[in-house]
């Protein structure tokens, strides 16, 4: 069962910003994505639900130090990325 990924204006702004920070990173950035696609839980994304002020949005891992923030609705099929960054700065 594969998943749909809804990027929004707002997000294509972020991730285009991101990346030319993070031009080293395209690659993972990029794997990540699809894997999200296919298996939202698969164990090397570490997809964990948030709590505090960004309640309601889960994370999931680019690698050690950059994170995807989003917005998981399995009941439909589709994930809205929300935001990209460094793990201090999502959080």
């Amino acid at each position: 069962m594969s998943f749909q990924l809804v990027f929004t204006d707002q997000y294509v702004k972020r991730a285009t910003r991101f990346l030319k920070r993070h031009p080293d990173v395209e690659k993972q950035y990029l794997k990540t994505l699809q894997l999200l696609e296919i298996n939202p839980h698969h164990p090397s994304l570490r997809l964990h639900a948030l709590v505090g002020r960004l309640e309601g949005l889960h994370s999931v891992s680019i690698n050690l130090s950059y994170r995807i923030t989003l917005e998981l609705l399995i009941q439909d099929q589709q994930i809205f990325p929300v935001n990209v960054g460094d793990h201090d700065a999502m959080y």
